[in-house]
């Protein structure tokens, strides 16, 4: 349920509906927009059936939300969030970049991936160092040798670091290195993973999983929020289809889906999106003229030899260009890059 405040109403009002709620027993969730302020309940679907909240002084309406996920959910939060990593924010006016090599490889390769990126005007610097591969004889990561990497590739060129955590018991040894969390798509419904992300205040990258509705990944965003970690970044990555030309089928139709259904901010992946080289400036360009708050990019210096990705990643020259086109996107978009 959301309690939607009249415009007029005090502050002593807006308390007095908190108190009665938690009264109840029920936890809340508020909301204050330029006019209107909105108090989220969240709790026992029977003590919410019995609420009753329209008679008290400064309440607007009551409604009744369908949806299994709540704090996700734009009806709770109308103001889009942003999540702010370091002094970058990730929604907004501005798109954000994140990129750089699918794994980390060596000292040498991420130096050379990082100078690029930094040079065309990502913010974020993107690595694996643990992969959670479909075949278990391909190359696997270089775990803390590579977070290491990255912590120092990311402070050399003031870049933040995103990279993925496939095990709950691994938190604090990324956390450690890493400015943000990602989860990966086989993890997107790893419930135990979310949960222990949701007891952190560090912004987590969630991707949609393989073949999620937009139901399924929000309710999966929903896992991270309900355990107190409201700095939650979605990311489109594309879902399995029948074809076979692509590695993935990229949605985005689903950034606009996400933009009316939810207030977090969301990016997109055209590099596992398409499994192309070729594909993924014009997925990108296409995407930024979508909505998204922004991108994550494969690049590698000399994809030809890539320990994973290759296929799919940019050459330092053509992460280039594309930075030059999607500026452009963004103007007219009235946003900046």
């Amino acid at each position: 349920m959301i309690i939607v405040m009249k415009p007029t109403a005090t502050d002593e009002e807006i308390q007095k509906v908190v108190q009665k709620v938690e009264q109840n027993g029920l936890q809340t969730n508020l909301s204050k927009g330029a006019e209107v302020t909105i108090v989220g309940v969240i709790g026992d679907k029977k003590k919410i059936a019995n609420l009753e909240m329209n008679m008290m002084p400064g309440v607007d309406k009551t409604v009744r939300i369908t949806e299994k996920y709540k704090l996700v959910s734009r009806n709770f939060h109308p103001q889009d969030t942003i999540v702010d990593v370091k002094g970058v924010k990730v929604g907004g006016k501005q798109i954000v970049v994140m990129a750089g090599p699918c794994s980390v490889e060596s000292e040498e390769q991420l130096d050379e991936a990082a100078a690029a990126v930094k040079a065309s005007g990502a913010t974020f610097l993107r690595g694996g160092a643990f992969k959670p591969r479909t075949s278990p004889y391909d190359f696997q990561g270089l775990a803390e040798k590579g977070l290491k990497m990255m912590r120092r590739a990311g402070d050399k060129y003031d870049l933040r670091v995103v990279t993925e955590i496939v095990d709950k018991d691994d938190i604090d040894l990324v956390g450690e290195y890493a400015d943000v969390f990602q989860v990966g798509a086989r993890n997107m419904q790893n419930f135990q993973l979310l949960k222990a992300l949701g007891k952190q205040q560090k912004p987590v990258l969630l991707k949609r999983g393989l073949a999620a509705t937009i139901s399924e990944w929000l309710n999966a965003a929903e896992y991270i929020m309900a355990g107190g970690n409201e700095n939650v970044i979605l990311c489109e990555r594309g879902i399995r289809t029948y074809e076979t030309f692509t590695r993935n089928t990229l949605d985005l139709s689903a950034v606009a889906a996400v933009k009316e259904l939810s207030h977090l901010p969301i990016i997109v992946d055209p590099s596992h999106g398409t499994g192309r080289w070729q594909m993924v400036r014009p997925m990108a360009r296409a995407a930024v003229a979508a909505g998204c708050d922004g991108l994550i990019i494969e690049v590698h210096p000399h994809p030809e030899v890539a320990l994973s990705d290759g296929d799919q990643s940019l050459t330092p020259k053509n992460f280039g260009r594309l930075m030059a086109e999607l500026g452009k996107i963004a103007a007219v978009m009235e946003r900046t890059l």
